[in-house]
């Protein structure tokens, strides 16, 4: 899951020469993933708010869950942190991630691909974005939440920041879907994915407004290999990952291009002066591109997952996506 600070992205945004000293060496504050001084900077409250969401949602379902009424609990070991009460945790052995049991998760919107497809049960597919596993998986969920989202909801506001998160976990849910039908799933990766994704796109898109463009690439390719690399291991899945990061890929051409420099200044310029594009041919050609591919995109893969065809059968490698075998353990036990 990634839980890398993105603010040591490297990318500073090139500043015009007229601005004051105390701005003109290409930064502000102490961040280098900065907006423009033409730009509004907004104040951060989504973020913060699905933070508290996905917070409160977890303690409702430890509420519901209840371990210490749970007959099963005497087969397989007994609650963890019973001070806790209806509170505590399932056995090590049922949820090593101190949480519920996936019999409670399943019961409260995870994502299943028997109820999806077979009981028409589609709003799991966004449900599950706002469950959790545990205690571990939620804090580093929500570390990596706020270490990324704040920053790009303070460039780009709270409308666009929130259509990239919500499109992107559903985008990592419907791939997983088409590709996993033995397990259920849940969690906030794949929107965060899309988040780095986004962050991806964004520096794409907006390539000639940074500085240090090299170095603010790299960057943020090697995290985000490294964290699509974790992915490969057992136990985690990696199509929710890839769906939610492609999603967000596209997303960001289509949301978070930034104006040329000329167009934001015309309020300075003389009234005769001709004005500038607002965005440059390709921003428009990526744009349009973006749009068409995730349409596209998700009209087929809604209509294979409802039509209840396994993405493994027209894919007979992308399993190694989401696991690849070892001496040390067994994909087949996934």
């Amino acid at each position: 899951m990634p839980g890398d600070d993105m603010e040591s992205r490297g990318g500073g945004v090139k500043r015009n020469s007229n601005n004051n000293n105390n701005t003109s060496s290409g930064y502000a504050s102490s961040s280098t993933y900065l907006i423009e001084d033409t730009e509004t900077q907004w104040t951060s409250w989504l973020v913060p708010m699905f933070v508290v969401a996905n917070i409160a949602v977890f303690i409702v379902v430890m509420y519901v869950n209840n371990c210490p009424n749970h007959r099963h609990t005497r087969l397989v070991g007994k609650c963890v942190a019973r001070f806790l009460g209806r509170f505590s945790f399932e056995s090590l052995r049922e949820n090593p991630l101190f949480g519920p049991s996936s019999s409670t998760l399943k019961k409260l919107g995870a994502l299943d691909w028997t109820k999806v497809v077979l009981n028409h049960q589609g709003w799991r597919l966004i449900t599950c974005i706002w469950l959790h596993a545990g205690v571990i998986h939620l804090v580093v969920n929500m570390l990596s939440l706020v270490f990324i989202g704040i920053r790009l909801e303070q460039q780009f506001g709270f409308v666009r920041i929130g259509i990239l998160y919500l499109l992107s976990g559903f985008g990592g849910s419907v791939l997983s879907s088409l590709f996993i039908r033995n397990n259920i799933s849940v969690g906030a990766s794949g929107a965060l994915f899309g988040l780095l994704g986004a962050m991806l796109s964004e520096l794409v898109t907006n390539w000639t407004i940074y500085t240090n463009k090299a170095a603010a690439l790299f960057t943020l390719l090697v995290i985000i290999v490294i964290n699509l690399a974790i992915g490969i291991l057992p136990h985690v899945g990696n199509f929710a990952h890839i769906g939610g990061f492609l999603t967000g890929f596209l997303l960001g051409f289509v949301l978070l291009p930034r104006p040329q420099f000329g167009w934001l200044e015309h309020r300075n310029l003389p009234a005769d002066t001709r004005l500038k594009s607002k965005y440059k041919p390709y921003q428009y050609v990526l744009w349009l591109v973006s749009l068409v591919l995730l349409v596209v995109g998700f009209t087929v893969a809604l209509v294979m997952l409802f039509r209840g065809e396994n993405g493994n059968d027209h894919c007979h490698w992308c399993h190694y996506l989401s696991c690849v075998p070892t001496s040390r353990w067994d994909c087949n036990e996934n």
